[in-house]
């Protein structure tokens, strides 16, 4: 019988039907190791959207996992609206011509700074789901570019192309990454605007989780201690921008709980901190633990 969905589709489809199923522990996909968590060299990321913090965590996945895994408890989202956010997560700052607005990458509407994707040397990628073409630049369908982040950093402009591709690209997609041991040392994974709950799904949200969290915890990457997974929200409205922030890794003890306060700019220096970078723009303020509490550094 014909593949109704295409060839590029049906290898994307092989591809996650290839990696292998999550352990069947009982003890759930963290705190399988104590020893100092020096081998991690991939951080994987994913965001989720403009959905409070009660609110994540009474969907069934979100709530199993955040029980099972480590949860920051007191974390806010920077700014409204999105754009912000994302670019305070990657880059410790927001630039004056962009605060305030969802703009699409233009001249009048990018950062010059550095950014933590510059500063894994090329060893990342920017993995968005429903994106009509390599680092799209124009918002379509599904695909927001506002939530990817990286097409709005001039110094990545020559190489956004080669390193933002969709998420279930038959090549370089997150299956095959992972299946094939070809991660990154820092990967956004962002769903597109029904999983990410934008549009207000929150059952659609919480079933993409637990599709893909299952498939990276499953991977060698992970399974080796060499990965760490964590899961935001950008924004919430009208909860003072409190919103989730979990973290899955072999090294955080089931039920760990960073109480803070934090925001996006001690992700971001939680992330430097594991991956051993230069604390950029106002991640070097923020406040510090973030890491340690989930035991990452």
């Amino acid at each position: 019988m014909p593949f109704p969905f295409g060839i590029a589709s049906a290898v994307a489809i092989l591809a996650l039907l290839s990696l292998p199923a999550a352990p069947a522990s009982s003890a759930g996909p963290c705190g399988s190791r104590t020893a100092a968590p020096s081998k991690i060299t991939h951080v994987l990321v994913i965001v989720e959207e403009n959905t409070s913090y009660s609110t994540a965590l009474k969907a069934p996945y979100i709530h199993t996992l955040s029980s099972s895994c480590g949860l920051a408890t007191n974390y806010h989202g920077v700014t409204h609206p999105s754009l912000g956010n994302y670019l305070a997560m990657t880059s410790g700052s927001i630039p004056r011509k962009v605060r305030g607005t969802d703009c699409s990458p233009s001249p009048g509407c990018r950062s010059n700074g550095r950014s933590i994707f510059g500063q894994t040397h090329g060893r990342w990628r920017v993995w968005a789901e429903s994106m009509p073409g390599p680092c799209s630049h124009t918002t379509s369908g599904l695909y927001a570019v506002r939530h990817t982040a990286a097409p709005y950093y001039y110094r990545l402009r020559r190489s956004c192309r080669l390193h933002q591709v969709g998420l279930t690209a038959p090549r370089h997609g997150l299956a095959r990454a992972l299946s094939a041991g070809r991660l990154p040392r820092f990967g956004l994974i962002v769903p597109n605007l029904v999983n990410d709950m934008h549009n207000g799904c929150h059952s659609c949200g919480d079933n993409w989780l637990r599709t893909w969290v299952p498939r990276i915890v499953a991977s060698p990457a992970y399974q080796n201690g060499s990965t760490a997974l964590l899961i935001t929200w950008d924004e919430a409205y009208g909860t003072g921008n409190h919103v989730a922030l979990m973290a899955v890794s072999p090294y955080t003890k089931p039920g760990s709980r960073a109480n803070g306060p934090y925001a996006h700019y001690a992700l971001l220096r939680a992330m430097e901190d594991i991956l051993h970078l230069r604390h950029l723009g106002s991640a070097a303020h923020a406040k510090r633990g973030l890491a340690h509490a989930f035991g990452l550094s």
